[in-house]
């Protein structure tokens, strides 16, 4: 019995001795730093981001498929009548959440790159305005993070605006994926959609399109700037039907956080983007950016490179309701003017040399 008292005694003390060891060792292990707790918490925010860019239309449309051949086919039916119910929603203002743009999450969004808006002109709240984003990049990280975020302070720097992103109108078409888009001020870039924004919405609205769209994804690339934009002319006919002032941007930057294979002009791979984009709006790009792990392994998210957009002068536009073809080209060419005025004014503040110059297709 005293044999089996000592043994048991015996065990208990290299127990408490090896709990004692272990805690020892973990209070010894090196505490991850505040600085890596905030870079988690920025790359885990893109990951949200381009999950949900990329996947969560896809994987809604085929959940609710999946759905219809289960017991739970009532969601699928139920979600499908809101749907048909709310068809038009998109195409009159959307509907907007102020909480979601103010999410937390953005700020650590915005610190990853970092992104960074500059203002140069004022905005009065008594006028409606076009804001033409340039360059289109990969995923439109400047214009995302600008106008429909509120992490990098647009609305203090032009209060009365309320900005709204414009995007493909097949998006909205997505379940789910089109409430996450409408929660965040985003509308379709349809002229019936933009014309509500900007006749039937009041003032202070100030509408982003991404101007060079599909077709100017395909040469995104580092250290090269092209805009497709000379004959981009249907958004100068827009703000002049309903008036609206015309103010360009450029996210300097915005070309540099992914790397994609750029085929040649004629080849068939050129070709099949090129009729993909024209029949289904946009192009498929073959790119790639850092891995969620290691900034060296390859993967799906952006670099790490700063985007800075400036947001330029306003070019007044009268309200025309038919404007003519002539006077179309005449805004159009002092909206190109005031854009080339705003690169060449800051390139060499933002990265670029003097040397660098505004391709224009």
């Amino acid at each position: 019995m005293k044999t089996i008292i000592a043994a048991c005694s015996q065990n208990l003390s290299g127990s408490r001795a090896s709990i004692q060891t272990a805690l020892r060792t973990l209070l010894a292990a090196p505490w991850p730093s505040q600085r890596d707790v905030r870079s988690w918490l920025q790359l885990l925010s893109v990951l949200q981001w381009v999950l949900s860019f990329l996947l969560l239309g896809t994987v809604s449309l085929l959940l609710l498929i999946y759905l219809v051949f289960t017991s739970f086919w009532p969601i699928s039916a139920l979600y499908l009548a809101w749907i048909i119910f709310d068809w038009d929603t998109p195409e009159k203002g959307g509907r907007r959440l102020p909480c979601l743009r103010q999410w937390p999450v953005w700020r650590h969004f915005r610190d990853y790159f970092p992104v960074k808006l500059v203002k140069t002109h004022d905005l009065s709240p008594s006028h409606n305005y076009i804001i033409g984003s340039h360059p289109h990049g990969i995923l439109c990280v400047g214009a995302f993070c600008n106008f429909v975020t509120g992490s990098t302070g647009f609305g203090e720097m032009f209060p009365g605006i309320r900005p709204s992103l414009t995007t493909l109108a097949g998006n909205f078409r997505l379940p789910v994926f089109r409430e996450y888009l409408m929660s965040g001020g985003l509308c379709p870039v349809t002229r019936r959609a933009i014309g509500y924004l900007l006749s039937k919405n009041g003032t202070g609205n100030a509408v982003a399109i991404v101007i060079g769209g599909a077709a100017e994804s395909l040469s995104c690339r580092p250290g090269v700037t092209t805009l497709i934009l000379k004959n981009r002319k249907g958004f100068v006919r827009m703000a002049l039907q309903h008036g609206a002032c015309l103010v360009p941007s450029f996210s300097f930057g915005e070309n540099d956080l992914f790397r994609q294979v750029v085929f040649e002009e004629g080849s068939w791979m050129r070709s099949i983007q090129q009729r993909f984009q024209k029949m289904m709006g946009f192009a498929p790009c073959v790119f790639y950016g850092r891995g969620l792990t290691s900034v060296r392994s390859r993967g799906f998210l952006p670099y790490a490179r700063p985007i800075t957009t400036v947001v330029g002068e306003p070019v007044t536009v009268p309200k025309i309701e038919d404007p003519s073809r002539e006077t179309v080209d005449m805004y159009h060419e002092m909206y190109v003017r005031s854009l080339l005025k705003l690169f060449n004014e800051n390139k060499t503040k933002y990265g670029l040399s003097e040397t660098d110059e505004l391709h224009i297709l």
